[in-house]
């Protein structure tokens, strides 16, 4: 079975950065997924259930807490490695994210590189 990413934003120009930032490693077999928001992604990771979920934080109608708290503590897809991406840095937010069980947190504005090596790394290519 391939490995999927999902990306997670309301903005899309944030969406499409990342796609273009992942999008050397659908030669690897990677399939990139995307959603705008945070129903639409659990959705997304109940059918498809990603090895790996870049999440952004502040979003319309689920944020991104309640979908990493649903993914790894109602679903128990603990396999599935979420970031989080936010641009709240507070300690408050890094707790929040903890809690929720995030593998990992992100502040905007990200290096897309560093998105990229911890895709690389996680996914073991």
């Amino acid at each position: 079975m391939d490995p999927k990413i999902l990306i997670v934003d309301d903005e899309a120009y944030i969406r499409l950065l990342i796609e273009q930032t992942l999008e050397d490693l659908e030669d690897q077999g990677v399939e990139l997924l995307t959603a705008e928001n945070g129903q639409e992604a659990l959705k997304i990771i109940r059918a498809e259930e990603p090895s790996l979920v870049f999440l952004d934080v502040m979003m319309p109608k689920m944020n991104g807490f309640d979908v990493c708290n649903a993914v790894k503590n109602e679903l128990g897809l603990r396999d599935t490695y979420v970031v989080l991406l936010t641009a709240k840095g507070q300690e408050y937010d890094r707790q929040k994210g903890e809690q929720v069980g995030a593998n990992l947190y992100i502040t905007k504005p990200f290096d897309p590189d560093e998105l990229l090596d911890k895709a690389v790394e996680v996914l073991g290519l």
